[in-house]
């Protein structure tokens, strides 16, 4: 095992083609942070991780001698510690506004993916059928902003543009009445910091 105290470079214990993991190196992308990513084999986890993190999860963050895991604490702490360019608001009520749409994001978008990777058929196209039902009723969140709910990027882009980009994956559809949501993640498709923050595995799921 390399020791923490040891790595000179910032170091991300990364999923190929987890969207949590994604996130993060959105983050760290559009921040321009220099980081050594290391792809975790779910099924032949590297000793390094299993030492750093109890849980043996990704995404794991090792600076220096600080190991963090838990996608939002990962992303918060990047945001602090490189301040530019902020993707969190400054003032403690929009901060909290925004944690409550993250944890909204999760419970109301997220919560399907486990069940979309269960390989059982029934529970496939129920949860496919329900997160594409929750974004269509949620679309008029996309329309009035240039971002998700903002006039500027920030950490709900970065939680929302991996899952978009899984949609088509997972054979999902959106319906016309969607379409905005569909404008808004081609917008941040092309971001030249979104393309930076896919992996191989990624690129593939995407025609």
């Amino acid at each position: 095992m390399v020791a923490v105290s040891k790595r000179s470079v910032m170091t991300l214990f990364s999923g190929a083609d987890c969207p949590y993991s994604h996130r993060i190196r959105f983050v760290l992308a559009e921040k321009g942070i220099a980081v050594d990513v290391v792809y975790v084999d779910e099924d032949n986890k590297p000793e390094d991780l299993i030492d750093l993190n109890p849980y043996g999860t990704v995404p794991t963050l090792v600076d220096r001698d600080l190991v963090l895991y838990d996608t939002d604490i990962i992303a918060e702490y990047l945001d602090e510690r490189f301040p530019h360019p902020p993707l969190m608001p400054v003032d403690p009520v929009s901060r909290a506004k925004a944690r409550i749409v993250l944890f909204r994001i999760e419970k109301d978008w997220y919560s399907h993916l486990k069940d979309m990777d269960s390989g059982d058929p029934e529970k496939v196209q129920s949860a496919c059928r329900a997160l594409a039902d929750s974004l269509s009723a949620s679309a008029e969140l996309f329309a009035d902003r240039p971002f998700f709910l903002s006039d500027e990027f920030s950490i709900m882009d970065c939680a929302v543009a991996p899952l978009l980009w899984r949609l088509s994956h997972y054979d999902i559809e959106l319906p016309k009445e969607a379409d905005v949501i569909v404008d808004y993640a081609e917008r941040i498709f092309a971001m030249d910091s979104f393309g930076r923050s896919l992996s191989e595995v990624e690129r593939a799921m995407r025609p």
